[in-house]
């Protein structure tokens, strides 16, 4: 994340340019390499993870961690990997060694899929509860959607066997698959779906009682962004937003810090960034064109609450802007880059440290709501019926526990 008037100038760069999409394309496996060609290229994309660390990671002293003999250690291990997911299961297991997040390689055909957006994919994300796979959500107008699979059903089988935990199974394209089901009142059904490529981030406004308006957006990127903003200024203006942040991992640092300012009349504080050098940077909101939206604001949030999404809960719960409900965010808040690797692969490294406005870091400790609800139930998805929508509601039914301006925070940095 760039600072100063650099970041400014990023900014208006980032929101002024056309977005160039990338047409969905299936990946291609490259042909197979020799055993002697597999220990040479193992061996390759190892020293350039582990080079590429040693010189961006932002703690130099690598958390106490002897990196240098990280390589030596792990590099029996690489050069054996049979391919590209065993050796970065391996690759992972030495970027583990640091405990941190955003630090992790990408093998080459989920680097593809994230380039593109998409992913081969049937439409459905479950859930575990009461030890069932309940289906949670679906890709409107995935096979799943359009074979009438509901919120809801328990998934039982894939292709005649139960679901295993830690099943490392993944659809690909041309290989369709049969899914068994049991339905709310507990009646089988089974489906063969034909995998698509598919994308999985969802934008989605709706009313709410009262005239509150649901918005949810799954990444801080330049189209969420503009969809926000549209939402936020259309007229009549809504009385009160409910931001659903729960399926947000975050996104683009330029995009949180716009996205911030729609709901501030003034730039305001957004935390501090500290280098490898052991340079700080005070960081502030951005506004273009913003919104400046008044009303109450209650912000969703859950355990895939990432990143640039954990940072916005921060900066508007800490400014007394917003309310958070729902359930503690992952905890997992450092600005980070990607780099290439040898074969196709990417590396996320972390390169700048977050400290929060009340002086710590968010890594590892995530936003804990102001209202903190219970946890979904199986009948509540089956009855439709959302506890932390429900909490939220009714903290703007008591107008005096809603953040209907900005305010002034109380706490004072350590």
């Amino acid at each position: 994340m760039l600072s100063g008037l650099s970041f400014q100038l990023s900014a208006f760069a980032f929101l002024l340019l056309a977005g160039c999409t990338t047409v969905p394309t299936e990946y291609r496996e490259p042909p197979p390499l020799t055993a002697a060609e597999r220990t040479t290229h193992n061996l390759a994309v190892l020293d350039r993870v582990w080079s590429l660390v040693n010189d961006k990671y932002f703690d130099a002293g690598f958390r106490g961690v002897d990196w240098a003999a990280m390589r030596a250690q792990y590099r029996p291990e690489a050069a054996a990997a049979p391919d590209e997911e065993a050796l970065y299961r391996v690759l992972n297991r030495m970027n583990a060694e640091l405990k941190e997040s955003h630090l992790s390689a990408i093998p080459p055909r989920r680097a593809h899929e994230r380039s593109i957006e998409h992913q081969p994919a049937v439409g459905i994300r479950w859930l575990i509860l009461e030890g069932k796979r309940v289906v949670d959500d679906l890709v409107p107008g995935g096979p799943a959607a359009l074979a009438g699979v509901q919120r809801g059903w328990i998934v039982t089988t894939r292709n005649g066997a139960p679901i295993l935990d830690n099943d490392p199974y993944r659809p690909q394209l041309n290989q369709p698959v049969t899914y068994g089901f049991l339905d709310a009142q507990d009646a089988p059904h089974s489906f063969t779906l034909e995998p698509q490529l598919l994308d999985f981030v969802r934008r989605e406004a709706r009313p709410l009682a009262g005239g509150a308006l649901y918005l949810r957006f799954d990444e801080f990127d330049r189209a969420s962004l503009s969809w926000l903003s549209d939402r936020l200024k259309t007229a009549p203006v809504p009385p009160a937003v409910v931001i659903d942040l729960r399926f947000n991992p975050g996104g683009n640092a330029l995009a949180l810090s716009v996205a911030i300012a729609e709901f501030f009349t003034h730039r305001v504080a957004e935390g501090r960034l500290v280098s490898r050098n052991g340079h700080a940077s005070e960081e502030h909101s951005l506004s273009w064109l913003s919104a400046r939206y008044p009303g109450p604001v209650v912000l969703l949030t859950g355990p895939a609450t990432g990143s640039a999404a954990e940072i916005f809960a921060h900066v508007l719960q800490f400014h007394g802007r917003a309310k958070v409900v729902g359930h503690p965010t992952a905890g997992a808040v450092i600005f980070s880059r990607f780099w290439s690797l040898p074969g196709g692969g990417r590396l996320q490294i972390p390169v700048t440290d977050y400290i929060g406005l009340d002086g710590k870091r968010l890594e590892g400790r995530g936003v804990t709501p102001d209202v903190v609800t219970p946890p979904r139930t199986l009948a509540d998805i089956r009855a439709q019926r959302d506890p932390d929508i429900v909490a939220a509601l009714n903290l703007l039914s008591r107008p005096a526990e809603s953040a209907a301006a900005p305010a002034n925070h109380a706490k004072a940095r350590e």
